[in-house]
């Protein structure tokens, strides 16, 4: 369920989460999921699943993503240090993201929501969910490309507006436009 999913917009809210994340019982686990998913927009069902082999085809290692059966490149370029350090040391065919109670298996989507779901408590209930990840990552992208188009295709959304309405654009665009509109005031 994804509830009152929301993108961290602040720099601050961001090291908010990674200051909790690094506080769990597997901090660089969950801290480096975390990272993957605000810096790839992945879907939290695609992050877990990742395995130590795939993320060894740096730069830009290449997933199918599970909902839709396509392939995506992950350009990890700026992360290339961050994933060096957390896959050294480890066997191709572990996962990435391995649970807690068989290193044989990885984290279900389930176990990082509720891990998410505590974090977002602690932080005062400001929308954290699986989701957040994936449209943190929009969000900031669009902020700093303005190309929605892109992030449409990255996404595989069928429209902008679709794309826009995910990553919470429409309402803060609708406020900002709105800033300093008054009639009949002097």
């Amino acid at each position: 369920m994804v509830y009152n999913s929301k993108p961290l917009r602040t720099k601050e809210q961001i090291n908010d989460v990674l200051f909790y994340l690094r506080r769990t019982k597997h901090p660089e686990r969950d801290t480096f999921l975390f990272l993957i998913g605000i810096n790839t927009g992945l879907r939290c069902s695609d992050i877990v699943k990742l395995k130590i082999g795939t993320l060894r085809q740096l730069p830009q290692p290449v997933i199918v993503e599970q909902k839709t059966g396509k392939k995506r490149i992950l350009y990890l370029n700026e992360m290339v240090p961050v994933v060096e350090r957390y896959i050294e040391g480890k066997e191709d065919d572990e996962w990435a993201f391995p649970s807690m109670y068989d290193k044989n298996t990885h984290i279900t989507r389930d176990n990082v929501y509720r891990l998410f779901h505590r974090i977002d408590k602690q932080l005062g209930h400001i929308g954290f969910t699986t989701h957040t990840m994936r449209r943190t990552f929009g969000y900031w992208y669009y902020k700093r490309t303005k190309n929605i188009y892109f992030l449409m295709q990255l996404f595989n959304h069928s429209n902008e507006e679709i794309t826009k309405r995910y990553i919470g654009l429409t309402d803060e665009e609708l406020g900002q436009s709105l800033e300093g509109f008054k009639l009949g005031f002097q």
